[in-house]
């Protein structure tokens, strides 16, 4: 079966365009559709004046962007009769705003309006191999040259069928407004024009994309493309779909952490009104009903026995001891050298997107068709295929928009268990989790422990030394399809090494301090940890910042004067001089407030941030004021990007300042917004202004990187404030509601 669709501006686009499309290649067709024919470009590594860390040679973005390389070509563009052009993007849309980054490259190829750009998300295409992952900051880097080829080819065999009809020297045609024009001013549309372009065997113009100083577009802040649609609720994400015969369903979970079901009694529930069905699958009980208020109500009178879970004995304070106790030894003994030594804990912190985990699934004996949004659809569709018993090409998994990630929906549990109960029930469900099952049994950053130490003398840091000791991250969604998340899942170094890898790839210390070595320890506590936004380099980069000032402080230093006399080039020193000069570094303040500034370096670009808070109230701390600079060495959208700064800068202030999980006993207490304290609209700052800089190279990564110099300012704000050293994150964290029953 089918459904209708929706593009990012809401419109209906209807099922079979994107499959007739492809089928269409370079055959005549009403439908011209390209795909791009390259290999993806690496930039040259910048020369650095000190030994580079693994992360400068080769991080996680060049990693998975060197993975998707074999299949960057298989990137589809249609321009249809209806002179609109559509990207079909294999990547999911979360709320970062790619969807409008990548209508603006293909706007910017074709030279048409930007409203003249559909982009839909691609429906999970195991062919794609590594290239259908969104992860690692890792999207606009990793299409920025592939989109690009793809529409200048649209453009170079548009052009040839226009110079074909009107006769002519092509290389004399313009193309501007969703038209091709002839030198006497005769011109076709796009659309008028696919059925001869599809049958372009050689174009007779260039092909290759415009040159990025020609840009009348990119680069430019530009709104979203989506955003009317949101705002107006025209957007639909997975529960919006109406999927005939598709039911309510919620799930009753286990009280406590992957405790699976042993037996129930489901007679009072099933005999409440707008109950249809009730099964069991391994993670809990399901109720389908004709509400989901009715399901939930239903699923509160079930009588289940439960098996134990992973963790059942564990609270905070034991998960700390195995951290504390997994620290990796120093090498360096501070005998002979002035020398910092600090310790810090960070707590579990739930991704706590707005929209919960949700899913519809449609499974029947001979196929099954998967609605969800998800970062990793081919593992997915994959893993559906063989829990169900059916052949991969029977299975297809459509990627829905989501409503926030932050690294949550690179797993897809609620899609396998919504195919589970499709399955069992034999009806389409439409599965939501519940706020308290996002909370407690959805993902988490895990909780980690940090022993840093750094010998200085005669005014400079000699050694540096970090380490990490976290509770296991779960990579077993490997690089997004199953051979890698099988290999995640060796019992033998198989998650393990995933860590190490990305571990590796994403941390890097960007100041010069002599020898340093950062290692990773993790502890396999089976918990359901994922990739929060900047995985590592949160927490490791966020109390390697708040060391810097310490060391500066020892060494009478100024903490912005010493970070730039210490960083290794000129790039890392403009983003730290811009904040420091706009936001008036080292100004008087009244007594309780203070400022704060740190520096990240990530995935090719770079930011600072400084920050002022008001901690009076050491109690109630609040960031007053924000002032950020960014370079990602070319940006698309600066809009965007500015909002991936904004979005860092949130995170960052609410981990710092109040929100984690309280784990108790096997599960975490927090169950709502209301008990998880994310910042909130009055805990963010009335005056933030990001300065993104003109751009000097090829693309970087955004999505993660405004979060750990964030989380190094907002702590280093707090400190002077409050004359503290605060090591245990977030400061104030105190259980101060009533926990929800288990």
């Amino acid at each position: 079966m089918a459904t209708p669709t929706t593009n990012e501006g809401g419109q209906e686009t209807g099922s079979g365009f994107g499959r007739r499309g492809f089928l269409a290649f370079l055959v005549a067709a009403p439908t011209l559709t390209i795909a791009a024919d390259l290999a993806v470009e690496q930039p040259a590594e910048a020369q650095i004046p000190s030994l580079p860390g693994p992360a400068d040679i080769l991080d996680l973005g060049d990693v998975l962007i060197l993975a998707g390389t074999p299949t960057a070509h298989m990137l589809v563009l249609e321009v249809g009769e209806d002179n609109r052009i559509r990207l079909h993007l294999p990547r999911a849309e979360v709320g970062q705003g790619i969807t409008t980054a990548a209508a603006m490259l293909v706007a910017e190829e074709l030279g048409v309006p930007l409203s003249q750009v559909d982009v839909s998300l691609a429906d999970a295409r195991s062919e794609l191999l590594f290239n259908q992952l969104t992860g690692g900051s890792n999207t606009i880097r990793s299409i920025y040259g592939p989109v690009r080829a793809t529409a200048a080819a649209a453009r170079a065999r548009l052009v040839t069928a226009a110079a074909a009809k009107f006769g002519g020297n092509a290389a004399k045609f313009d193309v501007r407004g969703g038209s091709v024009v002839a030198p006497d001013g005769r011109s076709a549309t796009f659309g008028s024009l696919t059925t001869a372009a599809a049958k372009v065997q050689q174009s007779a113009v260039a092909t290759e994309p415009k040159a990025e100083s020609e840009h009348q577009l990119v680069g430019k802040p530009t709104s979203r493309i989506d955003a009317l649609a949101m705002v107006t609720g025209k957007r639909q994400y997975t529960l919006d779909l109406d999927v005939p015969g598709a039911l309510p369903t919620v799930l009753k979970r286990p009280p406590t952490i992957r405790g699976t079901v042993k037996s129930f009694d489901d007679s009072v529930a099933r005999a409440m009104p707008g109950v249809v069905d009730i099964v069991a699958i391994d993670s809990g009980v399901a109720v389908i009903a004709e509400t989901f208020g009715q399901a939930i109500v239903a699923k509160d009178q079930l009588k289940v026995t439960w098996n134990k879970g992973t963790i059942d004995e564990l609270s905070d304070a034991d998960i700390k001891k195995k951290l504390r106790a997994a620290a990796l030894p120093f090498v360096v003994p501070p005998l002979l050298t002035q020398h910092v030594d600090a310790e810090f804990d960070f707590a579990f912190v739930s991704h706590a997107p707005l929209e919960t985990n949700s899913a519809i699934a449609d499974v029947r004996a001979d196929r099954a068709e998967i609605w969800s949004s998800l970062k990793s659809p081919i593992v997915a569709k994959q893993t559906i295929a063989h829990e169900l018993g059916l052949p991969e090409n029977k299975v297809t998994v459509h990627v829905m928009p989501g409503g926030g990630s932050f690294g949550r929906r690179l797993f897809f549990d609620g899609a396998l268990e919504a195919a589970k109960v499709s399955k069992k029930a034999g009806r389409p469900v439409k599965l939501m989790w519940t706020r308290i099952d996002d909370m407690r049994h959805g993902r988490a950053r895990a909780a980690t422990h940090h022993k840093v130490r750094a010998t200085f003398a005669l005014g400079n840091v000699l050694t540096y030394e970090h380490r990490v000791a976290s509770v296991e991250t779960d990579f077993r969604h490997g690089l997004g399809e199953i051979l890698t998340a099988t290999a995640a899942s060796l019992p033998v170094a198989g998650n393990l090494s995933f860590a190490q890898t990305v571990f590796l790839t994403t941390v890097k210390v960007p100041y010069n301090f002599g020898v340093v070595t950062e290692l990773l320890n993790e502890v396999p506590l089976p918990m359901n940890t994922a990739s929060w936004r900047s995985v590592y380099s949160a927490t490791t980069r966020g109390a390697e910042e708040i060391v810097v000032d310490e060391i500066a402080k020892k060494l009478g230093k100024d903490p912005y004067r010493f970070r730039r006399s210490v960083l290794k080039d000129d790039k890392q020193r403009a983003v730290l001089d811009k904040v420091a000069e706009a936001g008036e570094w080292g100004k008087k303040l009244p007594a309780g407030f203070a400022q704060g500034i740190a520096f990240h370096e990530e995935y090719k670009s770079r930011t600072a941030c400084l920050v002022e808070i008001d901690a009076r109230d050491p109690k109630k701390p609040r960031v007053t004021k924000a002032t950020i600079a960014v370079d990602v060495g070319r940006p698309i959208n600066p809009r965007g990007l500015e909002a991936q700064m904004l979005g860092g800068l949130t995170d960052a202030i609410a981990t710092v300042l109040s929100a984690g999980l309280h784990v108790d006993k096997g599960l975490p207490l927090e169950g709502s917004y209301s008990q998880f304290h994310y910042a909130r609209q009055k805990d963010t700052p009335r005056d933030v202004r990001v300065f993104v800089l003109p751009a000097n190279g090829e693309p970087g990564g955004a999505g993660e990187l405004g979060l750990p110099a964030a989380v190094g300012a907002v702590a280093n704000a707090y400190a002077r404030a409050t004359g503290t050293r605060p090591r245990s994150f977030p400061i104030n964290f105190d259980v101060d509601f009533d926990p929800f029953p288990r």
